[in-house]
């Protein structure tokens, strides 16, 4: 990877580990679902007026947007305002990988490797010990809605490599559009007009900066590079570097938010990350890699 694309690689990984507690902090200021409504319409807007049509069929778009914009979002967001921490929340939703292998198992009709059946055991050993411990940082519940949103990125995945778009950042500027009126009826109906309104007449600096880091930084910038890097080197090359996002992710919560990781959580962090290793590194590429296939390893929030 030439020098210039490593530091972009990096500067992703940064991105996309910062923004779990850019979440926090946002959430303090918005209900969850308003929040979330709110990242994706300034993600999308005015982006779509300028890009054009997605390039791919409808229902792959709308399909995207519903499980990964509306549902892992939405699930995401709910959990850590219910008290999951940031880095915490940023290493349970690494359930992804294991869901996005199964469901392409079962429903693409992909043969797993070894390595990839090893990987999934090991994360699993992981995430038990993460639930095992939960009493020390997070309630149950919130963390079982996170890896419900992992597995809504999963699914997600497996539509999206499926559909095999050729440009990611219009894809994703497309998928953001599709998620924010389901988002916004549903904040209305179980958050109520009334939070929503006091949410946005005394919105606050932080708020406004949450929203625009999420909306422009996060997936604009972070997506954008992503399938940039994803069209220059193969995904074996590319998809390693998600690994450190949930790293970047637990050490920015303890600087920032003082979110502390004791001995347990530590070796739980330690299998789920080389669990997620084993199912997204290989020795060398078996075949050219499609487009649609690299969304697997992608991490972001």
């Amino acid at each position: 990877m030439k020098p210039r694309d490593l530091l972009l690689a990096l500067a992703v990984v940064l991105v996309w580990g910062v923004n779990f507690v850019v979440i926090e902090v946002g959430l303090e200021d918005f209900p969850p679902l308003l929040f979330s409504a709110l990242r994706f319409f300034f993600a999308a807007v005015p982006a779509i007026f300028l890009l054009g049509k997605p390039r791919v069929a409808w229902r792959y778009v709308i399909g995207v947007g519903l499980a990964l914009g509306v549902a892992k979002f939405g699930l995401l967001f709910i959990a850590m305002k219910g008290g999951v921490p940031a880095g915490l929340a940023s290493l349970v939703l690494q359930s992804q990988v294991i869901f996005t292998v199964v469901f392409a198992i079962v429903v693409l009709r992909e043969r797993p490797r070894r390595a990839q059946v090893a990987g999934i055991v090991i994360a699993c050993v992981g995430m038990l010990l993460i639930m095992l411990d939960h009493g020390l940082s997070a309630p149950l519940g919130g963390l079982v809605l996170v890896i419900a949103a992992g597995a809504c990125w999963g699914v997600s995945n497996t539509i999206t490599r499926h559909a095999k778009p050729q440009d990611t950042l219009r894809f994703m500027i497309w998928v953001s559009a599709v998620a924010v009126v389901p988002l916004t009826l549903l904040s209305l109906l179980t958050e109520g007009p009334r939070e929503d309104l006091d949410a946005l007449r005394g919105i606050q600096l932080t708020g406004i900066g949450a929203i625009g880091y999420l909306a422009f930084v996060a997936t604009l910038f972070g997506f954008g590079t992503w399938g940039y890097l994803l069209r220059q080197y193969d995904a074996s090359t590319v998809a390693p570097f998600s690994l450190l996002v949930p790293i970047v992710a637990m050490a920015t919560a303890w600087l920032v938010r003082g979110e502390a990781v004791g001995l347990q959580q530590a070796i739980a962090a330690a299998l789920v990350i080389g669990g997620m290793a084993c199912t997204v590194i290989r020795r060398r590429p078996q075949r050219p890699v499609e487009s649609g296939e690299r969304i697997l390893s992608e991490s972001a929030a």
